[in-house]
């Protein structure tokens, strides 16, 4: 069924099948992929009380990771209810508009995720090569602003690709072989030429990661330099601990959105059952992980998740 606009008709809702292929198990494979989201709710929801509640953490780190937290909530929450509708509850229809928003919040908020790493990134390498104007360099005007950009970025880059896609004749096929709506599966749909479309999509996308990881390798090779000038191995240590579980996050995130990414354009010969699974995985893994990994790397989070569950000082 299809809905008549000014300079398009769309269909009145798309139908997503899930995880086609092992549609005999999609309930029981809801059960883990639930259990995953309530981690990451509860624990982003946590690390945002302890940041809030505790102003000794109203530090630079500490306020990008608050932000983190919140991207992480909003990426998650864009998938994971639909998703398991669709598995438990078989709601495979999706309305149109709640389709193109869906593709909005993935792409804007994956965009800001990215942003934000490159931020932390750029604390730590300040933090550890210039400890003593680190306060005066990154004042909290400052982590407002970046935080703010990051933000503006996302919707800026996102919504030329998305207002296009809304201005295309589809086809009649509406079903989406996958647990949401994402970019690249919607244009598939499009009864017209995507070149465009498609073009822009690698612009975007090459350009907001590329110029993250670029930052974000730059700002770790002068960190390691930095490191290894140190004069005694527990300064190096502790250095290097500063920066692990930024780096975990960092390899949670861009490893699987890197082959989702890749594999949706070029990955023709990947079983479709591996790219959907792994599509599902990239906006969950990195929302859960994240506060776990914080949680355990950090000592003043840690202390205080602690301090919280025994109700006593650490």
């Amino acid at each position: 069924m299809l809905a008549s606009g000014n300079s398009s008709s769309h269909p009145v809702f798309f139908i997503l099948l899930g995880i086609p292929g092992l549609e005999n198990y999609q309930f029981w494979i809801a059960f883990p992929l639930c259990a995953m989201y309530l981690v990451a709710i509860v624990g982003n929801f946590i690390t945002l009380h302890i940041i809030r509640t505790d102003h000794t953490l109203h530090e630079p780190m500490y306020l990008f990771l608050a932000m983190l937290a919140i991207t992480d909530l909003a990426l998650s929450s864009s998938t994971q209810p639909k998703m398991l509708a669709i598995l438990w509850f078989h709601a495979h229809e999706i309305e149109y508009h709640a389709c193109l928003i869906q593709v909005f919040f993935i792409h804007a908020f994956s965009s800001v995720e990215s942003g934000l790493l490159m931020a932390m990134a750029l604390d730590r390498y300040v933090a550890i090569c210039f400890p003593l104007h680190h306060s005066t360099i990154l004042t909290p005007t400052v982590v407002g602003k970046l935080g703010a950009a990051v933000m503006m970025r996302g919707l800026l880059w996102v919504s030329p690709f998305c207002i296009m896609v809304s201005r295309m004749p589809f086809c009649n096929n509406h079903v989406i072989a996958q647990s949401y709506c994402e970019h690249m599966a919607v244009l598939k749909l499009v009864c017209a030429d995507t070149r465009v479309n498609r073009a822009y999509g690698l612009f975007a996308a090459f350009s907001v990661v590329g110029f993250d990881i670029i930052v974000i390798s730059i700002s770790y090779v002068m960190i390691l330099r930095t490191v290894l000038g140190l004069p005694s191995d527990e300064a190096q240590f502790k250095a290097f601990g500063t920066c692990a579980s930024h780096i975990c996050v960092i390899l949670a995130f861009y490893i699987p959105a890197l082959f989702t990414f890749l594999t949706h354009r070029f990955g023709h010969h990947v079983p479709r059952v591996v790219h959907i699974m792994f599509a599902n995985f990239y906006l969950l893994v990195p929302p859960m992980l994240n506060p776990i990994i914080y949680g355990v790397r950090t000592k003043q989070i840690r202390d205080r998740v602690i301090q919280g569950c025994c109700g006593k000082d650490p």
